[in-house]
């Protein structure tokens, strides 16, 4: 490029900044700091709102196994199957899926005589709390005391 095209460019350059009012030069830093404090303020909001958000819905999912746990202990019951034998395998060949990611799985608590159907199934969600079902409740937080699920203890201090 020729140097008088550049000199040409540099002094347009010049005129329009000066056409400019002091007003229409930019943002300050000042307004900038802001915008960012804004952001950071609802990031820091937003972030535990998600997370409690997930953790609701991997309660809920546990809460769903449980649910169909019971539905495939019901149909297992049905069909003659007897309570001392049953375990998961027995639920997948009735449909039952576990969708969590944990490794044990629930636990079923069923009696050891044949002739009765009380059963308590509780599991772990992947959030961390605990949850049962049995033949006469749904799946809530609580666990399994034998056939029976058992809610959990309340603390004096949440009441």
């Amino acid at each position: 490029m020729d140097i008088t095209v550049i000199k040409r460019i540099l002094e347009r350059l010049e005129e329009r900044r000066s056409e400019l009012k002091e007003d229409d030069r930019g943002f300050t830093l000042i307004e900038l700091l802001v915008v960012v404090i804004i952001i950071g303020i609802l990031v820091a909001i937003a972030i535990p709102v998600y997370i409690g958000l997930q953790n609701g819905a991997k309660d809920a999912a546990a809460q769903s196994d449980l649910t169909n746990a019971k539905i495939a202990v019901i149909a297992y019951y049905t069909e003659g199957g007897t309570a001392a034998n049953i375990g998961t395998a027995d639920l997948t060949s009735y449909g039952w899926v576990d969708s969590s990611s944990n490794a044990n799985g629930p636990t079923i608590s069923a009696p050891t005589t044949s002739s009765s159907t009380a059963f308590c199934i509780s599991t772990v969600s992947e959030a961390g709390d605990t949850f049962a079902v049995s033949a006469a409740h749904a799946p809530a937080k609580g666990t399994c005391s034998g056939n029976t699920w058992t809610p959990p203890a309340v603390d004096p201090e949440d009441e």
